[in-house]
């Protein structure tokens, strides 16, 4: 579909909800969304490729840059199982230590990016990568889906006290619930907190995302944008994994998404690990036009747009119900993308678990999930009642 054919309306009819997510003095919203190009590690190490990708992502639309700080070891267990790449199967963790990069390359890339004149977005994975972001004196920061029920980085994020998107794929409500409590979003009850009042604009964008690449299209029940910011009085927005250039990103638009972030690649035949779901220069470019339309169109301009050139059955099935679930396509994921309580070493029954015998990981592929992350503080000093195996999660019966 040709979506810069569609007719300019009035942007917005009168009661259509808006909440900004307001970033020093600029506003984002429906109207006016962010978006964000996820290059995540597509750079390979490269610093050249690096600007290259950048420079391009700016001249397709992007207004923001987003990386991704890695240190195998704060992600995931050697253990943890192979991905299949072009070369052949690879440990997931030998392939994410090829990732690793000094910090002096996301410091001259944040100088790149913004002498481009586009926001610089990170996101990192666990302290040591956390430290190094805060030294580079970001302007916001981005939580990862599978991250977002890491108690102690969320903690140490907020006491940051700087903008933060929240993405929230493979989550059930309760988990947003307690994630945006850690960050001081919420109040117990849900309500907003007296420090982020949604009236004026909030210090936290909650986006809507299904975990799972390429996602479906029809799996993204975008209905649920509007309940999301109805319950928790925030902006909301909007994490694509699906391939299609248009659909939801602009659908995401017309149910108030402040905010559109897609991956970005030159070409979807690189070896990047998330490089075949992204969109190249001509395909992210397509759907920035896109975004921008349905900004400019409204919401049932979009709708009756979409509805007559893909159908409206497809149209009904990306809405969906509104109702906060596991999507189908990460309902596998949930409790082994997210983060757990794994055991580094192999552990003996009897003997008393120190501080360097467990990690909070992602479980991934072949391993066990173990108790969440917020009981750390209260495994240092148990003893094992049944022996755990190198990089298997820790259990409640197992302590």
């Amino acid at each position: 579909m040709n979506i810069d054919s569609l007719p300019g309306n009035p942007p917005y009819e009168a009661g259509f909800r808006v909440v900004d997510f307001t970033l020093g003095n600029r506003q984002y919203n429906a109207q006016k969304a962010l978006i964000i190009a996820e290059l995540g590690t597509s750079h390979g190490g490269d610093l050249a490729r690096a600007k290259e990708l950048a420079g391009a992502a700016g001249e397709a639309g992007a207004d923001c840059v987003k990386f991704q700080i890695v240190y195998a070891d704060e992600i995931l267990h050697p253990n943890t199982g192979e991905v299949a790449l072009p070369g052949g199967k690879i440990r997931l963790y030998d392939r994410f230590r090829q990732l690793e990069v000094h910090p002096d390359f996301f410091a001259e890339m944040k100088a790149y990016v913004e002498s481009r004149g586009l926001l610089f977005l990170c996101t990192p994975f666990g302290p040591r990568s956390a430290g190094e972001l805060r030294a580079l004196n970001p302007e916001l920061v981005k939580i990862a889906s599978p991250e977002l029920n890491y108690t102690a980085l969320l903690r140490e994020i907020a006491s940051w006290k700087l903008p933060v998107l929240l993405s929230s794929g493979v989550s059930k409500l309760g988990d947003i619930e307690e994630a945006l409590e850690l960050l001081g979003a919420v109040q117990a009850a849900g309500k907003p907190a007296a420090a982020v009042p949604a009236q004026t604009g909030a210090a936290i964008c909650l986006l809507h995302c299904v975990t799972a690449y390429p996602a479906p299209e029809s799996d993204y029940n975008l209905r649920l944008l509007p309940g999301l910011n109805a319950v928790f009085g925030l902006p909301v927005g909007l994490s694509d994994h699906s391939l299609d250039p248009e659909l939801v990103p602009a659908l995401g638009i017309s149910q108030g998404a402040a905010l559109i972030e897609k991956h970005f690649c030159l070409s979807r035949d690189d070896p990047g690990l998330d490089d075949p779901i992204a969109l190249p220069p001509p395909l992210f470019a397509r759907m920035v036009r896109a975004v921008r339309r349905a900004s400019k169109a409204g919401p049932e301009e979009t709708l009756a747009a979409y509805s007559r050139d893909r159908g409206a059955a497809l149209v009904e099935q990306v809405l969906g119900s509104g109702i906060k679930v596991l999507a189908p396509s990460e309902q596998a994921n949930y409790t082994r993308t997210n983060r757990s309580i794994h055991a580094l070493r192999e552990i003996r029954a009897g003997e008393t678990i120190g501080p360097g015998d467990f990690a909070v990981l992602r479980t991934e592929k072949n391993l066990r999930p173990g108790l969440p992350p917020s009981w750390e503080p209260l495994l240092r000093g148990r003893k094992a009642r049944n022996p755990i195996p190198a990089g298997e999660g820790i259990r409640f019966d197992d302590i």
